[in-house]
């Protein structure tokens, strides 16, 4: 899949470059992070954000740059994370070189599924997430699970994936409410750019 460096008309962006007006911190108040050269980076220790807006079904562009840390091993080579409708991670990790990644490396929805690939590029570049959520219904029989594709630099690493139950750190588990786009600080320097959903008819 081709990744798109501009938002189609009918996107929201929520940063282009300059400005974070549309976050808040996840306790409330404005984010800490930095805004420079054209992008949003994480300042260590000031915690997560989120939009202010919130959203069921979306389609989501975002790009992230991890940075270099080649003293650091594990869960603390430049670690962050997305939260979609604030309860389902999809991890950022500098794995750029593992063999066979797992539910804890880049792409991975964390702790639930392992990327189907390693797609993740060289710490330093910049990459791409392109996401398809489908939040939960409420059916007669219970509830169904949300869903989610996921594009990373432009490979298939989720299909049409279930998720039953919200990944650790969520917001809440009311799954039946809009939820926001949620940035995690997770200590290490990640930088975003280019972010932008558009919101998709429920059906």
């Amino acid at each position: 899949m081709e990744t798109r460096t501009t938002p189609p008309p009918n996107a929201r962006v929520l940063f282009a470059g300059k400005a974070a007006a549309d976050w808040e911190s996840r306790n409330g108040g404005p984010p800490q992070w930095k805004v420079e050269g054209g992008f949003l980076e994480v300042l260590p220790g000031t915690g997560d954000i989120m939009t202010r807006a919130t959203f069921r079904d979306a389609f989501l562009h975002l790009e992230f740059r991890c940075p270099d840390m080649p003293r650091a091993k594990g869960q603390d080579k430049a670690n962050s994370g997305v939260y979609l409708q604030g309860r389902y991670e999809l991890q950022i990790l500098d794995s750029w070189g593992v063999k066979k990644p797992g539910p804890r490396d880049c792409g991975a929805v964390y702790s639930v599924a392992a990327p189907l690939v390693n797609a993740a590029k060289a710490p330093s570049t910049w990459q791409t997430f392109e996401v398809v959520f489908r939040a939960p219904r409420e059916t007669a029989q219970g509830n169904d699970a949300a869903r989610i594709t996921v594009f990373l630099n432009g490979l298939v690493i989720h299909n049409n994936l279930a998720l039953p139950a919200p990944t650790p750190g969520a917001l809440d588990e009311d799954l039946l409410a809009p939820g926001p786009l949620l940035l995690q600080d997770h200590g290490s320097p990640v930088a975003f750019r280019r972010i932008w959903i558009v919101p998709l008819a429920e059906g």
